[in-house]
């Protein structure tokens, strides 16, 4: 199962960080403590904790107590020697127990919970409050139950553990597979530390509607991009065959990310060809880079609930696609098969669940509760069960136990160094009117940062962090007063108390402060509990009274630099017209401050692209780059007509795809950065006019540096399908890469396009590869011209979806 071993080894550490940063030692070292410290997996304030039921003893037969060890060798052998060894002495009840995760809450684990330890009845445990209590499981589990079998312990790492990372939609922002890769390993070091074994991460979910609260965690919207950067985040926590991680997570298994309205846990509805075409392949990719375990999602597909969906389940994901690891449910996605209407009860949806292919139960209790009786009433086959503790134990052995494999290691420096890194490279420049960026770091002036999130340590470390520490975040007002010394003046002023501050109170203060300097920094955007999961919105523009803020501000007449911190895209047309430069910098992680400065002192060009579309209104939305193409398209110049004072739109625009109250068009369009220097493309060249199948087109264009700054560009490639028996988007990323030039510097870049990456699904998920004309283009972002274009001669229809071991 596992592949590209070579390009998972232990990367060092300062290759993926020797590209970039300015790194005051301050930033490194400064107010942070151990990572071994015992309370350091304390859940925090933000902990995802819903109401559960105290745990009592899993009554799946009699006697509770556990049976006499008996001596089973856990060691030796190849791991599926090992996986039969045990499987051939295992109870009903002890597979059963394989299959069952419990949460568990507090600071000391129960009797409760101790004694199904000893029974062999809990698979899994997770969210336990600290290092002493994972440890003290994992000790009474292997230690003083039957078998000896490790626990998997996992825990939500997200986008770093202690040393936070921005957001993964920042991350994506930065189109740098190998940083990230290293951001992941950090994390899993930080993890390992504490006794934790797997992670729910990375989610995968392509992600098109920015309302949706959990398009924080994703990678955007473009399939290509979250399919290259999820197999590196796999990479990451998982390590290879000499240095072991933590199991990853691909979730949400799968299509979450179109749930409707979005709306958390809403439906979604999809066609086939989009399903597979689209959604199912960074699942797939996942695969590929040998991802562990898989979660299934909570949203109905098509009307089926992914737990219990056999075809998309066992038939797909494990028959065709020849995963082998272990498949979990989502906090309790099985039971709210019930409340969907798709099962009757909770033994229907147990049995359901398992018929599916998922092989373990998060948090609810069907499988604990009815798996036996079901087996006692051959409504279940016990070769279900058997398969399903399988792919239980191999993540065990991969990720549980003590092996010959070093455990992933990395210094606090180099993870803090990292995280600067990454960071740096997701600020994405939006705009930059007469090179009011950078700031000169040598006559820095008087500097008024105002806004709610200037100095807001908490709000900068995003959704879903549950274990660094606030006070170790270096905010942008810590980083900036460092940063200019005593060559400038800074004053800051929040003017709202917190991002959705609707009082006026403090903005004068604001006005002040920025009336006296040469130049304002606004930093304003979303707090971090407005984005993540069940955390979605109807309106995109800044909440709380931050537009008057922004609006105040920039009536002063001082030069206004707008620096945009949240975990989505949001309506700031007219914040950012009102502004000479805006930076989006997402939620950026523990190092975000220094980051920023980077940035706005000139230390490292902006670098990131963005990952998404981004609207001008929210009623655009669902927005996306990649959209299937229309008989009558809008005709670009398209103007809103309310407003304009025309009594309706030109007779050669009527009758288009628009709206009557905005433009059709985005406010910036995917993959979209701008910097300090500037890049052009020319002498777009194709190796050849026709190709046919199985054969590579190459793409070759020269990328110069005309400015006067060395800097990074992101290329990407775009092809669009001009003719095909079913309706294909106006244009798809086929790849990109990261290259870095000085001034004056010019390189020729050369892209490998195979005809497997022209072939398309249709509505019987059959994969089609149909001759006709492709075009392509080269740039800095989805608006490039297609101006080339190559002829496939012959085509295809091939059925065969299993991927290579």
């Amino acid at each position: 199962m596992r592949t590209n071993q070579n390009h998972a080894s232990a990367m060092p550490w300062w290759l993926a960080v020797t590209t970039c940063l300015f790194l005051p030692a301050v930033w490194i070292t400064a107010a942070w403590a151990d990572t071994t410290d015992e309370t350091a997996g304390q859940a925090t304030a933000n902990t995802f904790n819903p109401t559960l039921p105290q745990h009592r003893p899993l009554k799946l037969s009699d006697p509770v107590a556990a049976a006499p060890p008996v001596d089973l060798d856990l060691v030796t052998g190849t791991i599926e020697e090992r996986i039969e060894r045990v499987l051939s002495v295992m109870t009903i009840e002890e597979k059963i127990g394989q299959m069952c995760q419990v949460a568990q809450f507090g600071d000391e684990l129960g009797d409760a919970i101790k004694a199904d330890l000893r029974a062999g009845r809990i698979g899994s445990l997770f969210y336990t409050g600290n290092a002493a209590q994972t440890r003290e499981a994992q000790r009474i589990a292997q230690e003083e139950s039957r078998l000896g079998l490790p626990l998997l312990t996992p825990r939500d790492v997200i986008h770093g553990f202690r040393t936070v990372f921005p957001i993964p939609l920042g991350q994506s922002a930065s189109w740098n597979p190998e940083l990230v890769e290293a951001a992941c390993q950090a994390a899993a070091v930080e993890s390992l530390e504490q006794g934790i074994n797997w992670t729910f991460a990375p989610m995968m979910d392509v992600s098109r509607d920015a309302r949706w609260g959990r398009i924080a965690e994703s990678l955007g919207e473009d399939p290509v991009l979250a399919a290259e950067l999820a197999a590196a985040m796999v990479r990451g926590y998982q390590g290879d065959d000499e240095q072991r991680g933590i199991a990853a997570c691909a979730k949400h298994y799968v299509a979450y990310g179109l749930t409707e309205g979005g709306r958390d846990y809403n439906r979604a509805q999809v066609a086939i060809s989009e399903l597979h075409s689209v959604f199912l392949r960074p699942f797939e990719e996942a695969v590929r880079a040998g991802c562990a375990t898989v979660m299934t999602g909570f949203s109905s597909i098509n009307g089926v609930p992914p737990s219990g969906d056999t075809e998309l389940v066992r038939k797909h994901l494990k028959e065709r696609c020849g995963f082998e690891g272990l498949v979990v449910s989502d906090w309790g996605s099985v039971i709210e098969m019930i409340e969907h209407g798709y099962a009757q009860n909770r033994s229907e949806a147990a049995r359901l669940a398992v018929t599916a292919g998922v092989d373990m139960e998060m948090a609810s209790t069907t499988y604990q509760e009815n798996l036996l009786s079901l087996i006692e009433a051959g409504a279940l086959e016990t070769d279900l069960i058997d398969d399903a503790v399988r792919r239980v134990l191999r993540v065990k052995f991969q990720y549980a136990m003590d092996d010959q494999r070093k455990q992933l290691s990395s210094t606090l420096e180099e993870r803090r160094a990292c995280a600067l890194a990454l960071a740096t490279q997701s600020v994405v420049l939006l705009k930059n009117d007469s090179e009011r960026l950078p700031l000169d770091p040598n006559k820095p002036g008087k500097i008024a940062l105002i806004g709610p999130l200037a100095d807001a340590a908490r709000d900068q470390l995003g959704c879903w962090m549950l274990d660094g520490k606030a006070e170790e975040a270096v905010t942008l007002a810590a980083a900036l007063r460092e940063a200019i010394g005593e060559r400038g003046q800074l004053t800051v002023a929040a003017g709202l108390e917190s991002t959705i501050d609707q009082s006026a109170a403090g903005i004068a203060d604001a006005v002040a402060a920025a009336k006296q300097s040469d130049v304002a920094i606004l930093c304003v955007g979303e707090g971090w509990q407005l984005s993540g999961e069940a955390r979605c919105r109807v309106d995109l523009n800044l909440p709380g009274n931050q537009s008057e803020l922004v609006r105040a501000v920039t009536e002063t007449g001082t030069p206004t630099i707008l620096v945009v911190m949240a975990g989505r895209p949001l309506t700031i047309g007219d914040e950012a017209e009102r502004c000479a430069a805006v930076l989006y910098a997402w939620h950026p992680g523990t190092m975000g401050g220094p980051a920023l400065v980077n940035v706005l002192m000139g230390r490292e060009s902006p670098s990131g692209k963005l990952p998404v579309t981004f609207p001008k209104h929210v009623g655009q939305s669902p927005l996306y780059y990649n959209c299937p193409n229309t008989g009558r398209p809008a005709l670009a110049g398209t103007r809103a007509l309310i407003g304009s004072g025309l009594s309706d739109f030109p007779e050669e625009q009527k009758y288009r795809s628009h709206y009557l109250d905005e433009d059709p068009f985005p406010l910036y369009p995917f993959g979209y950065g701008l910097s300090y220097t500037q890049f052009e493309y020319s002498d777009l060249e194709l190796s050849r006019p026709a190709i046919e199948p199985g054969q590579t087109l190459a793409v070759r264009v020269r990328l110069t540096n005309v400015g006067s700054v060395a800097a990074d560009e992101v290329a990407q490639l775009y092809v669009q399908d001009t003719y095909a028996s079913l309706v294909r988007p106006v244009r798809e990323l086929k790849a990109f890469r990261r290259v870095h030039l000085d001034p004056n510097e010019s390189t020729i870049l050369e892209f490998a396009l195979s005809t497997d990456e022209l072939a398309f699904f249709d509505n019987e998920a059959q994969l089609r590869l149909e001759a006709g004309e492709f075009r392509v283009g080269v740039g800095g972002d989805s608006t490039v011209p297609l101006s080339a274009s190559f002829q496939l001669r012959e085509a295809t229809v091939a059925s065969d979806r299993s991927l290579p071991k």
